[in-house]
C-alpha cells in the first residue's frame, strides 16, 4: 500500500487543535477552505504581530500518523487534528522529504512543502511533556522537529480520508526543510 491521506481537518478558529472533517477543500494559493489559517499572507498570529505582509507559508499543515503511533507507544493520547495540522498521512517519509517538494493529494489538490513545523509551548500546554517527545537529536547531534511539515497549495482540489498520496521531488540540488 503506497502513501495515504488517513485524516483531514480544520478550524475556522484560531485554535491549537483541529476537528476532523469528511472533506477538505484546499484553495490554491490561499489554503484550506473555512481554517483560520487560509490566506495568501501570515495568519498565525505571531507571524502577523511581527509583519503582516509577509507571504503565508504555512497554509496547509501536514503530520505523518506514525508520529500519532510513537507518541501513543509513549502513554500519550494524541488523535488526528490534536496538534493542529489539516493533513494526517501514512506511508510517507514527509520529514525525508526536500524543500520544494509537490504532494498530489487525491485527484487535483498539490502541496508544495516550504518547512519543518517549529514546535511550541502550546505542545507542553495540550499535554503536558509531549514537547519533549517531538524533539529528537540525529545522530551528528541536530535537533530533530518531528510535528510535521507546513506547505502552501499550487492546485485547489477536494482531500478526504484514504485519498492516495504521490511525491514529485524538485530538481536536484534538494535542499532540506528548515524550520519556518
Amino acid at each position: 500500500m503506497g502513501a495515504v491521506v488517513t485524516a483531514v481537518s480544520r478550524s475556522g478558529e484560531h485554535r491549537f487543535s483541529k476537528a476532523n472533517a469528511p472533506m477538505i477543500r484546499l484553495l490554491a494559493g490561499l489554503g484550506v477552505e473555512g481554517d483560520a489559517h487560509l490566506g495568501a499572507l501570515v495568519r498565525h498570529s505571531a507571524r502577523v504581530a511581527a509583519d503582516p505582509t509577509k507571504p503565508n507559508l504555512r497554509q496547509v499543515h501536514l503530520i505523518h500518523a506514525e508520529l500519532h503511533d510513537e507518541l501513543e507507544a509513549a502513554g500519550f493520547q494524541v488523535a488526528a487534528g490534536d496538534l493542529g495540522e489539516n493533513v494526517t498521512t501514512r506511508g510517507l517519509d514527509l520529514l525525508g522529504l526536500p524543500y520544494g517538494a509537490r504532494l498530489h493529494l487525491g485527484e487535483q489538490a498539490v502541496v508544495e512543502l516550504t518547512g519543518l513545523r517549529n514546535p511550541c509551548q502550546q505542545i507542553n500546554d495540550f499535554r503536558r511533556g509531549l514537547l519533549w517527545q517531538v524533539l529528537d537529536w540525529d545522530t551528528e547531534g541536530r535537533l530533530v522537529r518531528k510535528v510535521g511539515v507546513m506547505s502552501v497549495v499550487r492546485a485547489g482540489g477536494e482531500v478526504r480520508p484514504g485519498d492516495p498520496i504521490e511525491v514529485e521531488l524538485p530538481p536536484l540540488p534538494h535542499l532540506p526543510l528548515d524550520p519556518i
